[in-house]
């Protein structure tokens, strides 16, 4: 299936278009401006773009209005279709956000709840409760996403609710041709709810894509042959950046020797997840890293993991954003993209991933661990390769049981001859091709 070799690009439209923050139901074609785009996603090695919340809503995107309506801030239907096609000219899937677990107030139906209360038909859409209320003072409770009440939750158990997202999910196939969705808090979503989606879009698209967004807990309970084809793997990002903050490799290292080793308690052998170090809800991989010059072995680490890689525009080229200023600096207005030695370094990355079928699906075996380096092994299709990172602001001198002796570098092409040690240079990932 496409997806499992894919490298993901992840753009916040409201965000990088420059979208005012509340929706002022102007229209504007903003979204054009992701015209410009699509060449540097090609050239950056990207298979496929997500496109976060596009659709009518009240502010961020995940507040809904209508699923059917894009966005006046971004533009129109056209405009949308025509930034698809441009993608889709590029070699690009396009992915969306499916947000589906609950909507915002502004939301059509709720609307109609919140002006005719018990007697509007649209009541069993929600889980209400008409002898309560809450701090928004409409005269009745409802249940919220985590508390939330800007968000109404949905009631995915009445079969036109789901019907009514299902003919949305319809529409963006027939008019935008899109290629797969990211569910929103998937973990919110049972896995009744998403057999049926799972199915029901397959019947669109036999080779559609569903990623689940979770965040903890057994990831098999959202992801399988018949739920999401793949998650956001939140426990190996974390690791992705504390790793190397604490300067001790042995954390991502259990971590992905518990995900993806031999073990037979392994849990997603096989299964492949989409990794990232950053994204639109996070601190910037580029503010993250207590030592920037970490960014380049990160991003390598990245690449040559299990899993589907994602990075998230601007991070490309070391964009900063602070957490704790606020989602608009997690999302900002980007008039165009930039290249500079990091983006060169993700595109070379990302080069040798795709002509490596070890980096997109092989196995993972931990070869050497350290504190500052790590080198594991990943298999397929008769190819080895060994990924080797140093952490260190020093030169390292790894000796280990190659199986072999000598390789091919996958990102430079230099040989490599394992006998008397392998020096790893500063701040540095290697992918070694393995003779046979």
């Amino acid at each position: 299936m496409w997806f499992d070799d894919a490298v993901i690009y992840q753009i916040y439209p409201l965000g990088l278009c420059g979208a005012p923050e509340e929706n002022d139901a102007v229209q504007s074609h903003r979204l054009l401006r992701l015209l410009d785009w699509a060449e540097h996603i090609r050239r950056l090695g990207a298979d496929a773009v997500l496109l976060n919340p596009l659709f009518d809503s009240d502010r961020h995107g995940y507040d809904t209005r209508d699923y059917f309506t894009v966005d006046p801030r971004l533009g129109t239907e056209e405009d949308l279709k025509r930034v698809c096609r441009t993608f889709h000219a590029a070699g690009l899937r396009v992915l969306l956000d499916g947000v589906f677990n609950h909507v915002g107030r502004g939301f059509w139906a709720f609307r109609d709840v919140r002006e005719k209360k018990w007697d509007s038909p649209y009541r069993d859409w929600f889980h209400l409760n008409f002898d309560g209320d809450t701090c928004c003072r409409d005269g009745f409770w409802y249940e919220a996403w985590e508390g939330h009440y800007e968000l109404a939750k949905l009631n995915l158990s009445n079969p036109e609710v789901v019907r009514h997202q299902f003919d949305a999910i319809r529409s963006w196939v027939e008019r935008f041709g899109i290629d797969g969705l990211r569910l929103d808090v998937a973990y919110c979503l049972s896995p009744d709810y998403l057999r049926r989606l799972r199915a029901f879009t397959e019947g669109l698209k036999p080779d559609f894509a569903l990623v689940g967004e979770c965040l903890h807990g057994d990831y098999n309970r959202w992801m399988g042959e018949d739920l999401c084809r793949s998650v956001t793997n939140y426990e190996c990002y974390k690791g992705l950046w504390s790793s190397f903050n604490s300067m001790n490799l042995f954390e991502i290292a259990h971590s992905l020797q518990r995900q993806f080793g031999p073990e037979p308690w392994s849990l997603y052998r096989g299964r492949c997840l989409m990794s990232f170090l950053d994204n639109h809800d996070v601190e910037r991989i580029a503010t993250r890293l207590t030592d920037k010059n970490h960014l380049v072995p990160a991003y390598g680490l990245l690449f040559g993991m299990p899993g589907v890689p994602a990075v998230y525009y601007g991070s490309e080229w070391g964009l900063a954003g602070r957490k704790s200023d606020g989602d608009a600096a997690l999302r900002p207005s980007v008039e165009r993209p930039a290249w500079n030695g990091l983006t060169d370094w993700i595109a070379a990355l990302a080069a040798a991933r795709k002509k490596s079928p070890a980096l997109r699906r092989g196995s993972y075996r931990n070869v050497l661990v350290t504190n500052r380096q790590l080198i594991f092994e990943r298999e397929a299709e008769g190819e080895r390769v060994l990924v080797a990172i140093n952490a260190d602001s020093v030169p390292y001198t790894a000796h280990f049981d190659a199986g072999c002796g000598r390789a091919a570098d996958l990102i430079g092409g230099a040989p490599r001859d394992f006998g008397g040690g392998s020096v790893l240079p500063p701040y540095s990932a290697a992918y070694w091709k393995t003779e046979r």
